[in-house]
């Protein structure tokens, strides 16, 4: 296929080529691969080696598919460092244009590769590093004076607000813009919010600290979202609340304010408030498992809620989202037909339209997969509390290519955690939306300056 790209998509690639290192804050389905790509083959002569990091599924299909769709792309060689340690080992050994390999093995390949030689290192959601405790930034983190140039993707920079950003950035300039130290950045940028005695367990921005932030990475960070520059299709959000009856109510409250539900074969015993919040979301969505992992079920309301809206899409395609594996094994079998993503086969048949009600979990769909083509509605049966993985499920239908409006529906029990999550989801993309807002304006204001 020939490539012609989109004004915003030759604006990315001369960015990449012009900045010593760089972040792409890309809106999802906007095609950061292939704007990679085509940069990247013309950087090729200038560095030693290139490497990629991304998601595993990502490492695995998308790149390699990305360049064997486009014509000026499918001369370029690409190892895959994936599989058993000698099949990564075989992969760094043979020749290649561009070696990739998935996040989970960053540590590894810093402690395999002593001399390392990769010159120019793309990191494929960038936002996966946001923990600067992290192996993965450790061990980055080591050869990042080996690294002449970072190319940083993302659509997702902030999820959990601008205490994201430190780690993010320092893997571009090791710290040049927001110091070296991330308690030196909390301490500049925020104020403690959430504490006790002498430990900070959450930060709030200080009266200037969003627009200081900005204005010290604008200059290397380029923030582009889809709906600025490309025909989206329209988004429709829906809510669907659903009631307990008083038996079940009553069991939730007791959950909540007891720590404990007595079984004859098992009690339900959260260890600690983190274990509680655990426990209520799965009461909340019909099962909880106890003290041996076995599955309790205090209620069925969802999945009554989930076969009227299946039967209300009246044979179109839905994407079932859910959050334990106790929800899977419930939706299966209430749902006979319902069939879970897990194979490049699965996909394949979801886009040709062969699969009516598919099933899949976030965290295992959420990075470099097109599921456009298959249907447009999403029905999430247990909320996530991470911004990032929730975004990025949305955005397998909610894409550039959608010929439908997207619908996307929320499965909440009312009274219950569900609705903190979902009240949680959007305060955080309010944070998000904020940030990649300043980064435009801060560019537009700095281009208005040289002009």
């Amino acid at each position: 296929m020939i490539y012609n790209p989109h004004n915003y998509q030759k604006k990315a690639y001369n960015y990449i080529l012009s900045a010593s290192s760089c972040a792409l804050f890309l809106g999802m389905g906007m095609g950061k691969t292939v704007i990679t790509l085509t940069a990247l083959k013309d950087l090729l002569p200038f560095f030693k080696k290139v490497l990629i990091i991304s998601p595993l599924r990502v490492a695995h299909s998308t790149w390699s598919g990305e360049i064997t769709k486009w014509d000026h792309l499918c001369n370029l060689k690409l190892s895959k460092i994936l599989g058993n340690p000698k099949q990564r080992q075989a992969a760094i050994a043979s020749d290649a244009d561009i070696y990739i390999i998935n996040r989970e093995n960053t540590e590894w390949l810093v402690e395999h590769e002593k001399k390392w030689e990769y010159e120019l290192v793309v990191i494929d959601e960038l936002s996966s590093f946001k923990n600067g405790k992290s192996s993965r930034f450790k061990a980055l983190k080591k050869v990042l004076p080996k690294i002449a140039k970072v190319i940083g993707l993302t659509g997702t920079p902030c999820p959990n607000g601008y205490t994201d950003l430190w780690s993010q950035i320092y893997l571009l300039d090791q710290g040049a813009r927001l110091g070296k130290y991330i308690t030196h950045f909390r301490q500049r940028y925020f104020l403690p919010e959430k504490t006790n005695g002498p430990i900070v367990y959450s930060w709030r921005l200080n009266s200037n600290g969003a627009e200081e932030i900005i204005g010290k990475i604008s200059d290397i960070c380029l923030s582009m979202s889809a709906t600025d520059y490309l025909d989206m299709p329209k988004l429709f959000e829906n809510y669907v609340k659903i009631d307990m009856d008083e038996a079940e109510k009553k069991l939730y409250n007791k959950l909540k304010k007891e720590m404990l539900l007595s079984f004859s074969e098992g009690d339900i015993v959260p260890q600690n408030a983190a274990g509680l919040v655990n426990k209520l979301l799965q009461c909340a969505n019909g099962s909880v498992y106890d003290e041996f992992g076995n599955v309790k079920n205090i209620h069925c309301r969802k999945l009554d809620a989930l076969e009227d809206m299946i039967e209300a899409a009246n044979g179109q395609s839905v994407l079932i989202y859910y959050a334990y594996k106790h929800d899977k094994i419930n939706i299966l079998t209430r749902i006979k037909h319902a069939k879970v993503l897990e194979t490049t086969k699965d996909i394949e048949n979801w886009n040709e339209k062969k699969i009516e009600v598919a099933l899949a979990h976030p965290a295992a769909i959420g990075h470099g997969l097109n599921l456009q083509e298959g249907g447009h509605i999403i029905i999430w049966y247990g909320l996530t509390w991470n911004l990032e993985l929730y975004q990025q499920a949305n955005c397998r239908l909610y894409r550039q290519g959608q010929q439908e409006i997207v619908i996307i529906n929320h499965i909440i029990s009312a009274e219950t955690i569900d609705i903190d999550v979902a009240l949680s989801l959007k305060a955080k993309d309010n944070v998000q939306k904020s940030m990649l807002d300043y980064v435009k304006k801060e560019v537009n204001q700095i281009k208005n300056i040289e002009k």
